[in-house]
């Protein structure tokens, strides 16, 4: 929960708990736990480099565009509130002394009724800042989160393959929110106190310079236990962020597998499991509670220290009768805005702190570059312009010339050398052990990688010169993996074709026949609601063989030249693959097809096959070769 920079400045921001055993400030982040060890990826990859909090608020300013009014409304109506609170003040004083002091009820209704007035403003001017702030702070959110989450899709598979899922979606929720906190919320916070504190202190020098000498000669008492705080909080945020990603990874791998955990019996292993990444995270956040239970005590010690010496000073003044009690009463008030407002700068000092390190992670995001960029003046090859019909004669030629391919961190080659043509409408079938690059075939192919040597060709154009959405408008991969969305049946073959309208009579027609040709329409039919049945998460509501028909009519509606299948007979059982084989047959009748398979049910005697080994020893560690042999050569190979 956000305070709104009005109400901020006046509500205390921090509770002091009694936790026994506090230690001293200095002691605390070398007690933090260590970095939580992962499953899976590499726990450095979510270990994002502290950046100064200057370059976090000009990375992340520029998304502030179009939204600034909102802030400057925030700022111009606190600092309204603020200036009815300081004539509020003066008008206090002034009831104290001529209506108190002498008894004339009279003298009390004017003062009285501009009091009133000036609440009324003040709330008007509170609330316009905590609207206008939460307007723009919340436009900077779903900016922000938008412009992740598409650079995030830029990136090849291998940088979300190296890091936790549920890491990366704490970056996309809590480090997001982080820096609105930073660059919008803190930002207002932080300007509307400053301005305050002017308001204030101008106010107390015009009512009496000499206190108010004394009091800002103890301010810096405030601002040397803020700065104390700052980095050891800065830290302590940091490593919290991270143990979160880390609890939220735990959470989602366990839920997102539980039929494979309740069919082993580790259930118990997967609490054990989350409850040490809790652990972790509950020791990270017991850091920052240390913190901010000492920063809160030490700033009242300070404060009271501070109130009693301009109470003592304004005594003796009173005594010498050169101070009204009215008027020592209106300083005191005036200071029990102006010391909360300056340790509300401290507090936004550690907020900011916070949200840096949240800030951090999501700059190491947006740093990341893609493994594969789109070249400038990208061509549209001419031969394989997009077409709403099946692929003919002269289209979906694809080449690939000695390529040559390493993956990132990895010494040894995966691909040495390979070299084939697939002619329109021609079936090339790959096969070969595990291991040796099969599948990074069709990562080339897509453009996930680039190849290390060589080039690839579609339609005699090299496909580092072709724009990503030309190349892949051209290319249809069905993974061994169904991969469907939450969404209903229709919805997942619809996902085939961009800006395929279900309600459309057309488009929905076309997902009807897309789904006879695969052998689907059949069970569809047969579903509670059609076409309109939701899939579940991940499609987890339909069986295998259901699932790998959708994604077959999803490939028949998005009907481009070239087809890759990686695997698709894996893990069906007999009667099921002989009943995908016949669709599947009609969806590679007319395309060129690149078949990466083990299993040589769906070949035919005349495909031509391309056998990848491994080197034929360790002592002789030759690259990868590709062969060619009849498919009498190849049964044993299955």
């Amino acid at each position: 929960m956000r305070l709104s920079p009005a109400v901020a400045l006046q509500a205390p921001v921090l509770v002091v708990s009694s936790l026994p055993q506090v230690e001293g400030s200095r002691r605390v982040t070398r007690r933090l736990p260590p970095f939580p060890p992962g499953r899976a990826g590499s726990d450095a990859a979510d270990v994002a480099p502290l950046a100064p909090i200057r370059k976090s608020l000009r990375r992340f300013w520029p998304y502030t565009r179009g939204l600034r009014r909102f802030f400057v409304v925030g700022v111009v109506a606190a600092i309204v509130a603020t200036a009815c609170e300081v004539v509020a003040i003066s008008l206090f004083g002034r009831i104290t002394d001529e209506v108190l002091g002498s008894g004339d009820l009279g003298a009390f209704w004017r003062p009285a009724a501009a009091w009133i007035a000036l609440a009324a403003v003040a709330a008007g001017a509170s609330f316009a800042s905590a609207y206008a702030a939460a307007v723009g702070g919340e436009r900077f959110l779903l900016r922000l989160r938008d412009g992740v989450f598409d650079h995030l899709q830029t990136l090849t598979p291998d940088f979300f393959d190296n890091r936790r899922l549920g890491d990366i979606m704490a970056r996309l929720t809590d480090d997001i929110e982080a820096i609105e906190e930073l660059v919008v919320s803190g930002l207002i916070r932080l300007i509307t106190a400053l301005i305050s504190v002017v308001f204030f202190a101008t106010a107390a020098v015009f009512l009496r310079w000499d206190l108010a000498l004394v009091t800002f000669a103890l301010i810096p008492a405030f601002v040397l236990v803020s700065k104390g705080f700052t980095g050891r909080f800065r830290k302590a945020a940091a490593r919290e962020r991270l143990n979160n990603g880390v609890m939220n990874s735990a959470i989602e791998e366990a839920l997102s597998n539980q039929a494979l955990v309740q069919a082993h019996n580790r259930q118990e292993t997967e609490s054990e499991r989350l409850h040490a990444a809790g652990r972790g995270w509950l020791l990270a956040n017991l850091a920052q509670a240390r913190l901010s239970a000492l920063y809160g005590p030490a700033v009242q010690v300070v404060e009271t220290g501070c109130l009693l010496t301009i109470i003592g000073v304004g005594a003796w003044e009173i005594a010498s009768g050169r101070l009204t009690l009215g008027g020592l009463l209106a300083f005191a008030a005036y200071l029990a805005y102006l010391y909360p407002t300056v340790r509300g700068l401290g507090e936004t000092a550690l907020t900011v702190s916070e949200a840096a390190a949240g800030s951090d992670r999501i700059i190491e995001v947006l740093d990341t570059p893609p493994a594969v960029a789109e070249r400038p003046g990208a061509a549209v090859p001419v031969a394989s312009a997009p077409s709403s019909g099946l692929a003919s004669p002269g289209r979906g030629l694809v080449e690939f010339r000695d390529v040559d391919f390493t993956y990132p961190n990895r010494s040894r080659p995966t691909l040495s050398g390979l070299s084939f043509t697939a002619s329109p409408g021609e079936l090339i079938v790959c096969t070969g052990p595990s291991g040796v690059g099969k599948s990074t075939v069709a990562k080339l192919l897509l453009r996930f990688y680039d190849p290390t040597g060589g080039r690839i060709l579609l339609d005699g154009v090299d496909i580092g010169e072709m724009p990503f959405h030309t190349l892949r408008e051209h290319v249809t991969l069905l993974q061994q993996e169904n991969l469907l969305f939450s969404g209903t049946v229709g919805d997942n073959i619809a996902y085939g074709r961009p800006g395929a309208d279900r309600a459309d009579r057309a488009d929905r027609a076309d997902i009807v026949r897309a789904a006879v040709e695969a052998g689907a329409h059949d069970f569809i039919r047969a579903l509670p609601q059609g076409y309109d049945t939701p899939v579940g998460q991940r499609g987890r509501l339909l069986s295998g063989g259901q699932r790998q028909r959708i994604a077959i009519a999803r490939a028949i509606l998005r009907d481009t030249p070239v087809l890759v299948l990686d695997e698709p007979l894996t893990g069906l059982d007999e009667p099921t693959a002989q009943r995908i084989m016949e669709p599947l047959r009609r969806l590679m009748a007319g395309r060129t097809t690149i078949l990466i398979t083990h299993d040589l049910r769906l070949v035919p005697d005349t495909a031509e096959k391309l056998v990848l080994e491994p080197p034929r020893s360790p002592e002789r560690p030759r690259p990868f070769r590709l062969s060619r042999r009849p498919i009498t050569r190849l049964q044993g190979v299955a």
